[in-house]
């Protein structure tokens, strides 16, 4: 991974790769070899400037340390490399120097190259997504009929099918991918306004040069500059949160599934996955420990991006500033869930015998309600309370199960009569919609009516 120690639990190998000093240098150069090319071809700059330019603008020409070290002198990116630019220019074609970063400012620089990071950040994520939405779709197939524990409050509830629980986890990551989606779509556009945002250096030309630019880097062109005006990328990161809190729930499910005395479910193991220094016999989730990881460190930065929205006029002091290294943890922690979950879904193995055996070991008393309704309609609700009250105690008392005890009541035996303690707590005979909800759910493509949003 060419991620750096400290990172190596917080991102994964190919974010860390297009976050890497090489590939941002490269997304800055990028800018400003398509900036070159427009202006040529909008008539700005001579052809042969923009063809010196493009063959300069390698990163393989430059000096990352070196580059750092500037943008620590001069407070943004941008002024240092188109420093770097002009010299390597300079040295083959002396003419052709005075035309790097024509018009342009560093904002315009630092801005463009996160875009194109997060552009070329976007399809990782959405292979990972795809790769987990299809794990999640099987498992809940698999396991339609399995049935567990409810439970709320952490505590053990009539029962429900892991299969709407599986469901239940992809439709919250289809919804959020819808909005990711949406935020992406809006936040890929150039950044591109010279020094106060007007372009008036470029003079009449200024959106046609624009216009040539974004189609060169594939962005979208805006109506206008928006260097002080962050919410497009705010949108993105939001939308990262709430994913990452979503597969967070997820792997929260998973790893409380996986504790010992629960033992319902196990992520996969091999290749030193989830082991332990101390203890051979451990299995550790250690998918949903990354994730959590991540969901726990998002928000913190979701709101220090959000912190850093209320900028000065045409351009901020110390706001776009912050934005660089919290992007990148957003995207990173995000895209870390996101593989994590996926791996954890692939091979998730499910233990229906557990499940039911948890069931089971409750003593039916996760069936009271069930018994509370069918009593009430034949007793009265505040009876049929004080009755399965009174034997849910006894039950759990004395070791017996609830039916056992119920059964031993003459007014229960005469109301609901044998065939309906016989079934009390058999599972499968109180999922009520389970079934309908799951389907439901695998179909659902984000939104209730399932069209794209207006633009």
């Amino acid at each position: 991974m060419p991620a750096r120690l400290i990172d190596s639990l917080a991102t994964t190998g190919p974010l860390a790769d297009l976050f890497s000093d090489r590939s941002l240098l490269q997304a800055m150069l990028d800018f400003e070899a398509a900036l070159a090319r427009a202006e040529a071809r909008v008539g700005i700059v001579p052809v042969d400037a923009a063809d010196a330019i493009r063959a300069a603008a390698k990163a393989e020409n430059f000096d990352a340390a070196e580059m750092a070290r500037g943008v620590l002198r001069g407070g943004t990116p941008g002024i240092p490399i188109a420093k770097a630019l002009t010299a390597k220019v300079k040295a083959a074609d002396p003419d052709a120097a005075r035309w790097v970063h024509w018009g342009a400012t560093s904002q315009d620089v630092a801005d463009t190259a996160m875009i194109l990071l997060l552009k070329r950040a976007q399809p990782i994520l959405v292979g990972d997504l795809s790769r987990l939405e299809k794990a999640l779709d099987q498992l809940s197939e698999r396991h339609r009929n399995t049935v567990m524990l409810g439970r709320t409050l952490l505590q053990a509830a009539p029962p429900v099918t892991f299969g709407l629980k599986a469901a239940g986890w992809l439709a919250a990551i289809r919804r959020s991918r819808m909005w990711l989606d949406d935020a992406f779509q809006d936040a890929l556009i150039l950044q591109f306004g010279g020094a106060s945002g007007t372009l008036a250096a470029l003079g009449e030309k200024g959106f046609e040069a624009g216009r040539a630019m974004a189609k060169e880097l594939g962005l979208g062109f805006p109506d206008a500059p928006w260097h002080a005006h962050r919410d497009r990328l705010a949108a993105l990161v939001a939308a990262c949160g709430v994913l990452t809190g979503v597969l967070g729930k997820m792997a929260r499910d998973i790893s409380l599934l996986a504790q010992g005395e629960v033992a319902e479910a196990a992520e996969p193991a091999g290749d030193e996955r989830g082991g332990s220094s101390t203890m051979p016999q451990k299995r550790n989730p250690i998918a949903s420990a990354l994730t959590l990881a991540a969901a726990n460190r998002v928000p913190g930065l979701v709101a220090a991006f959000l912190s850093g929205m209320v900028q000065e006029h045409e351009r901020g002091v110390g706001g776009w500033q912050a934005e660089w290294p919290t992007i990148a943890g957003v995207i990173e922690s995000t895209g870390l869930a996101i593989a994590s979950m996926a791996e954890a879904a692939s091979g998730l193995e499910v233990d229906a015998e557990q499940m039911r055996a948890n069931i089971e070991a409750t003593g039916g008393t996760v069936f009271a309600e069930k018994a509370s309704m069918l009593l009430a309609a034949k007793l009265g609700r505040e009876t049929a309370r004080q009755i399965v009250s009174e034997a849910a105690r006894r039950s759990e008392e004395e070791g017996r199960t609830l039916k056992e005890v119920l059964g031993e009541i003459p007014e229960v035996a005469r109301a609901l009569g044998g065939r309906a303690l016989r079934d009390l707590e058999t599972p499968e005979k109180y999922l009520g919609t389970a079934e309908e909800m799951r389907k439901r759910l695998l179909v659902s493509e984000g939104r209730e009516d399932s069209k794209p949003r207006k633009r």
